[in-house]
């Protein structure tokens, strides 16, 4: 193990640490050093400072208005300057819609390798090397990072919480805005509805054709709610205008990296297989015992989800209540 510099990029949602950061954070702490977090956006002290728990000592929080809205190009500049006050050698931080083109430009600014869906933590033993997963899941590669200063951009699940740390210093970190930065406005944000969104779940209920209708849609919300899951469907059921087009989980749609993926009706194409195959444990329910699905299943069910999820929903709420 050695002994360097990090700064992890954190996400916050809706005042919160998301999941998938706090993630990122016990990866930077398994690699060993003095981890400093950063943040932009409104959050209470006592949210940030749970990134202690999960393995950081200090939170710099920058939360100037103008960095409210996820600025990309603002958020890369301002990450430049935490690198160069903090010291640090590598920076850490979570794949996602946000940190993905951050880090690309973050790269360019500090002039660093950058490596992103890395799933386990580097070997140092000659250099640094990390592994990644490429072909949607397929395959891994081992990377070397030769440039001084490295960026990690680490795939969902790939690192395990810690809880066993103290709370984080909090400390307010100010930037002198670039105006070039904000040429770019955002002027609005819409987001989906729903209690959980799909692409932040961590539990996933989805459905396909075998649900035979989108009035029988109920059992799988209702299995949904049982484990406070996110709903999700198969291309077929959403280009049939069963479902919204945003529930769609599969290559062409939204790719999903939870704890749990429960998947119901639906045979397993590849192009779904494709979103969904970076899921710690999936569960599929199907009739038909040669569904291609069962082959990347961690359990299977083999009966009528029509008999199947009702029992399972109730044996749910029994253990619930």
């Amino acid at each position: 193990m050695i002994e360097i510099s990090i700064l992890v990029f954190i996400e916050i949602s809706e005042g919160e640490i998301k999941k998938s950061s706090l993630e990122a954070v016990s990866y930077a702490a398994g690699i060993g050093g003095d981890v400093t977090a950063i943040a932009f956006g409104e959050a209470s002290n006592e949210a940030l400072a749970s990134a202690g728990k999960a393995g950081a000592t200090k939170v710099l929080h920058i939360a100037d208005e103008k960095y409210k809205q996820g600025n990309i190009q603002a958020y890369a500049s301002a990450l430049a300057a935490a690198v160069e006050s903090t010291g640090a050698e590598t920076v850490v931080l979570a794949k996602s819609s946000l940190g993905d083109p951050v880090s690309a430009r973050l790269a360019i600014k500090i002039g660093a390798s950058l490596a992103t869906n890395v799933t386990e933590l580097p070997d140092t033993s000659n250099g640094f090397t990390v592994k990644r997963s490429i072909y949607t899941g397929k395959a891994f590669a081992n990377v070397d990072l030769t440039e001084g200063k490295r960026i990690i951009g680490i795939k969902k699940n790939a690192a395990i919480i810690k809880e066993d740390g103290g709370d984080a210093a909090v400390e307010a970190f100010s930037v002198s805005a670039d105006d070039a930065d904000f040429k770019v406005t955002v002027t609005s944000q819409e987001k989906a509805t729903g209690e959980i969104l799909l692409p932040e779940a961590d539990l996933v209920v989805s459905g396909g054709r075998g649900l035979k209708g989108p009035e029988n849609w109920g059992m799988i919300e209702d299995l949904a709610k049982a484990l406070g899951a996110a709903t999700g469907c198969s291309k077929p059921v959403s280009d049939m205008d069963w479902r919204p087009h945003h529930e769609h989980v599969g290559q062409t749609g939204i790719k999903v990296a939870p704890t749990l993926y429960i998947a119901v009706g639906i045979s397993g194409a590849i192009q779904h297989l494709a979103g969904v195959n970076s899921s710690k444990f999936i569960v599929v329910i199907n009739k038909d015992p040669e569904a291609p699905f069962f082959k990347a299943a961690d359990y299977g069910i083999v009966g009528d989800a029509f008999e199947v999820v009702p029992k399972l929903t109730e044996a749910i709420k029994a253990l619930n209540n």
